[in-house]
């Protein structure tokens, strides 16, 4: 056995609160796309489509490749998935936060799920805050004229009505980005005996910071096909792998 996966074996088997930060990688072997390789997302279009800026100005448009590009209801929890949640069932993995949008941790079964950039699942109109499941936001595009606006509630502008998905966009910003919801992330690493980060570059900010908060002396370990800015820093354990794979070979 390598002695390098030997020893991220070791950690985690000895860990008693491990915090697992993910990211698109983990999703891609659920066959979703992630947003950067040559096959992402943003292959398709420029970064901007998924602004707020762009969402006011072309709500049709927004919504269209919203749906197509980031609505996954068939998507099925994949290995690893299932393991983080074997994991948190026998109390060893205490939160998992995540970039993905996809609900799939939760598909999975796990419960402390921290869903850092929001979730695809439902959109909340921006005036009144009823909150629409996807699948209607999806029969409305079909059916309806302006859609993307709220039949509950009137306002003297359109726009303060707009029915916004619960994704955070560029520009915008997610319940996790206030003081207190930062604040209770950070409490969370802070705490934790091992950080795992399945499927990440950590280039994003502020998500790619968490692993600085970390306690003295505590192991990062990483499974991500693509370099990290962490990789060569001391204690940090990386495995440029296949994350189920890795995960399930852990497991045994």
């Amino acid at each position: 056995m390598d002695s390098n996966f030997e020893k991220c074996t070791n950690l985690i088997a000895a860990a008693k609160n491990i915090v697992v930060l993910t990211g698109a990688g983990i999703s891609t072997e659920s066959g979703i796309k992630d947003f950067r390789s040559k096959t992402g997302v943003y292959h398709l279009a420029p970064e901007y489509i998924l602004s707020l800026d762009y969402f006011f100005q072309h709500p049709k448009e927004f919504y269209q490749f919203a749906i197509e590009n980031l609505y996954h209801p068939d998507a099925i929890p994949n290995s690893g998935h299932e393991i983080l949640t074997r994991w948190e069932e026998a109390g060893k993995v205490k939160h998992i936060i995540t970039q993905n949008i996809d609900g799939l941790h939760q598909k999975a079964g796990s419960k402390n799920v921290i869903e850092f950039h929001g979730t695809m699942k439902t959109a909340t109109c921006l005036n009144c805050g009823k909150i629409y499941l996807t699948e209607e936001m999806v029969y409305r595009m079909q059916t309806m004229e302006n859609f993307y606006t709220c039949s509950h509630c009137n306002t003297k502008r359109e726009k303060e009505q707009y029915i916004k998905p619960d994704v955070v966009l560029f520009g915008d910003a997610g319940e996790w980005f206030s003081v207190e919801g930062f604040n209770r992330i950070l409490h969370h690493i802070e705490k934790a005996d091992c950080l795992l980060v399945l499927g990440t570059s950590l280039k994003v900010t502020p998500f790619s910071t968490f692993p600085q908060y970390r306690g003295r002396g505590v192991p990062i370990i990483i499974i991500n096909k693509g370099d990290t800015p962490y990789d060569h820093q001391e204690g940090t354990y990386v495995i440029q792998d296949s994350i189920g794979k890795t995960l399930l070979e852990m497991d045994k």
